[in-house]
């Protein structure tokens, strides 16, 4: 029964994180067209900011502490899929890295990228999710 409950806040808490991982960089495809200091640049900053600390910030910690202890229950640790699973989870927490440093980036108006490097960043989230996904339900190794 705890195992349910705790695979439930798991999936709970990786559905919001997601969610921030996908909608962040589409904010910073509309950012880079903004005027420096200009009221819709320093909103998208707020609205940056608060998605990265109240959302996506707390939904990965939360994601790593229930997807741990559910390693951890049921004794997963050296199963090919967890270990390829549990690879493609540390690139999905690099990739929040990145977008985190991108956030205070365009906090200081000092962003250097396009909308095109946004729009194609937006996508790397989907492709490692898909690949999580597929690890954890067909376990095909």
């Amino acid at each position: 029964m705890l195992y349910d409950w705790i695979k439930a806040l798991h999936v709970i808490s990786v559905i919001a994180w997601m969610a921030g991982m996908f909608y962040l960089p589409r904010l910073y495809v509309y950012h880079v067209d903004a005027a420096k200091g200009s009221v819709q640049s320093e909103t998208f900053k707020v609205m940056e900011r608060r998605l990265l600390r109240a959302i996506i910030d707390p939904a990965m910690s939360a994601s790593w502490i229930f997807g741990l202890t559910l390693a951890w229950l049921g004794d997963h640790w050296l199963q090919p899929w967890f270990m390829a699973k549990f690879a493609l989870v540390l690139a999905m927490s690099g990739l929040h890295g990145f977008y985190a440093r991108w956030r205070r980036q365009f906090a200081e108006d000092a962003n250097t990228h396009s909308a095109k490097f946004y729009r194609v960043m937006n996508e790397v989230p989907t492709l490692l999710m898909v690949g999580i996904v597929i690890l954890v339900i067909v376990k095909p190794f």
